[in-house]
């Protein structure tokens, strides 16, 4: 079974708090579904029509797990938490292998 990558990218940040809060309880949310964080951070280089924002990349078990992760109470308790700090797009992808 392929492993699936979740990947986070910023657009905008307004409230750096709420941001704050967020990955307090998002981190908990995607590590209990068996993810693991690969990356974070702003990009050192930006191509195409790239935002240099924060960036995340998660990998977890299998496209199962990470839209499991997503749709948990424990990451909605998370997007409540960042509410309207962020305006941000999430893709979940399955790998090659």
């Amino acid at each position: 079974m392929p492993k699936a990558y979740w990947i986070t990218t910023y657009h905008s940040i307004s409230n750096i708090d709420k941001v704050n809060a967020y990955a307090k309880l998002a981190g908990p949310a995607v590590e209990a579904c068996g993810g693991q964080y690969l990356a974070r951070g702003v990009p050192q280089a930006v191509y195409e029509t790239g935002l240099a924002e924060r960036t995340v990349l998660s990998v977890f078990p299998s496209l199962e797990e990470a839209i499991k992760a997503h749709d948990s109470p424990g990451y909605g308790k998370a997007l409540e938490a960042l509410s309207n700090g962020a305006i941000r797009e999430i893709r979940i992808i399955e790998g090659v292998e």
